[in-house]
């Protein structure tokens, strides 16, 4: 396959909005004995899809058969640090920084979409599958291999050039395209501040993370009532958690600004005040929220969440 096509995705890419691209041949996962385990252990919590799905997860062609390559793009999310006096504010409740603007999903999978129309313009008769979070697909390993970065302990993606707070996408092709070489990633070496910033001990090895006790799987995946023992270290926070990427020394050093104005948030989609957030009605949720991922999370579970941080506070 000639390589203008690589160079070609790349620019359609990069004027679609995205920050980092990259592409690895489809194989096998290298992480499959560690992802089953991982299920077996109960630390996906109760996010059943996780095992239903690992099967597809693990080997790509079960997803689309014939796929050859994944396309890996990243966009980032970073558009300022939440000031500290408002961080810290019992009065107030934190909302993760991904969740500021426009639900992220809305914005990544129209543009994936038109990269996949534009590859296939390209290469005819070739098929594609875009994904944007919630697919069967091992994101995080597809980016690495693509050079987009290495997976810290904190289990994130992070680029040596654009830190962390990024959004992923791929997508599946069975076109057969030269995978993009780089060279070897650096890594966290000895640092260990996420495992250390995590206020529910859910890195609790490098490299692992016990979702069933992560603030963010806790405030926005998990339906039922949160475990006493682990709601007070929970905080104010009401939707997610940044503490194991605000603490990271890439992000400090590399972060890059988004060019994404619809990730933007005002101080009400940053740290609203909690009695502002109790008194909503659902419909004033709805309107308030219309637009953002915490409108999927859904009223009943961010009530849950401003209840405890109102204890908390």
């Amino acid at each position: 396959m000639n390589q203008q096509i690589v160079t070609d995705l790349e620019t359609k890419a990069r004027e679609l909005g995205f920050d980092l691209f990259g592409i690895a041949a489809v194989r096998p996962s290298d992480r499959g004995a560690f992802f089953r385990k991982w299920l077996s252990e109960g630390k996906a919590g109760d996010m059943g899809y996780l095992a239903r799905t690992a099967e597809k997860r693990l080997d790509a062609p079960k997803v689309l058969p014939g796929a050859h390559s994944v396309i890996s793009v990243a966009q980032s999310y970073f558009t300022e640090s939440l000031p500290e006096e408002l961080r810290n504010d019992p009065a107030r409740g934190v909302i993760a920084s991904y969740a500021w603007g426009s639900d992220y999903h809305n914005v990544i999978l129209p543009r994936l979409e038109t990269l996949a129309v534009f590859l296939r313009e390209e290469i005819p008769h070739v098929q594609t599958r875009c994904f944007v979070d919630g697919g069967p697909v091992m994101e995080k390993e597809y980016a690495e291999r693509a050079g987009l970065g290495f997976i810290g302990k904190n289990t994130l993606l992070i680029s040596p050039r654009a830190g962390s707070w990024l959004f992923l996408g791929e997508i599946l092709t069975t076109a057969d395209l030269p995978p993009t070489l780089t060279a070897q990633m650096p890594s966290c070496g000895t640092c260990r501040r996420c495992i250390e910033a995590c206020p529910t001990g859910a890195l609790d090895t490098e490299y692992t993370l016990d979702a069933s006790r992560c603030v963010s799987y806790l405030t926005i995946e998990h339906k039922s009532d949160i475990p006493r023992d682990l709601q007070k270290k929970i905080g104010n926070n009401v939707f997610g958690c940044d503490k194991c990427q605000s603490c990271c020394p890439w992000n400090g050093r590399f972060a890059l600004a988004s060019r994404e104005e619809s990730y933007r948030g005002t101080l009400e989609r940053q740290a609203p005040l909690l009695a502002e957030l109790a008194a909503l009605s659902e419909e004033e949720f709805r309107a308030r929220f219309a637009g953002s991922a915490l409108e999927r999370t859904g009223y009943a579970r961010l009530q849950r969440n401003v209840r405890i941080a109102r204890e908390n506070s």
